[in-house]
């Protein structure tokens, strides 16, 4: 126990020094008139693995390609996004939501939240952002609120488009499937949900091994972690696994899945 507890403190002091770090480059940028409206300040963002607006504004691009061939994103399409972060993803879909269409996003960071609302809203009315008030470990460890209990705030069938991008790798299995759920009764009947995860059971990685920098070589009930101390850190999931809890969700899974690189041999979400 002592020992996970140093990790754990070595983990948030590397953070810490981390946005220090961030928010110096910040001023800089002041300094320099280099501060963009719609691209959050680097002490904001750094923690969802960008360090530069080439990689913030590059990301939101590339997923914005994948809704619209994936996913059946439109103009007039009623989206919501689960985990909406600094607004990445959001940005991005301001190039392509309509007046006749919708964005709504959620997140647990309430800093984030914050900062989405005054630059992203302000400017695209059809665009707005909700505080969840959920605990997580490693993302807000203040939370009061349960994601295995938490009721997402919109009617049924509300949306044509539900996604979400770096949340499942982050959250446990009995909160994956109630999301699931949440999902399929917000979503409109023939509606999609997109969604990436970390899955660990194909090539070098089956089990845990090494692959595209992460060790998923903590093994638990339903999952795989990067951190035994604070396991959403990363979390990694057997492919068939997933799949289960879609199909008991109510949905269909589109084949053929389509991984992503994260991993040496380009063969995972």
């Amino acid at each position: 126990m002592k020992g996970m507890g140093a990790k754990l403190r070595g983990s948030r002091c590397g953070l810490t020094l981390r946005w220090l770090y961030y928010s110096a480059e910040d001023m800089l940028d002041l300094i320099r008139g280099k501060k963009h409206d719609l691209i959050p300040p680097r002490r904001l963002y750094f923690l969802t693995g960008d360090s530069d607006r080439a990689g913030y504004l590059g990301i939101g691009e590339e997923f914005l390609g994948h809704l619209k061939e994936l996913a059946g994103l439109t103009p007039d399409s009623k989206v919501l996004e689960v985990g909406c972060g600094t607004g990445r993803m959001a940005v991005a879909l301001t190039k392509c939501i309509g007046k006749g269409g919708s964005y709504h996003g959620f997140d647990i960071d309430p800093s984030w939240v914050k900062w989405c609302q005054r630059h992203i809203s302000s400017r695209f009315p059809n665009f707005s952002f909700r505080y969840a008030d959920i605990y997580n470990k490693f993302y807000n460890a203040g939370g009061e609120g349960k994601a295995s209990e938490y009721t997402f705030p919109y009617p049924d069938g509300s949306f044509d488009l539900v996604f979400l991008t770096s949340v499942f790798t982050h959250m446990l299995p009995a909160d994956v499937a109630h999301y699931l759920a949440e999902i399929a009764r917000v979503v409109k009947k023939g509606g999609r949900c997109f969604s990436t995860f970390f899955l660990v059971n194909i090539g070098p990685n089956k089990n845990g091994a090494a692959g595209g920098g992460l060790r998923f070589n903590h093994q638990v009930s339903g999952y795989y972690t990067t951190d035994a101390a604070t396991p959403e850190a990363c979390v990694g999931y057997d492919e068939k696994f997933i799949i289960d809890l879609f199909e008991r969700a109510g949905f269909r899974v589109q084949k053929p899945i389509y991984y992503g690189s994260w991993r040496t041999n380009k063969r995972a979400i």
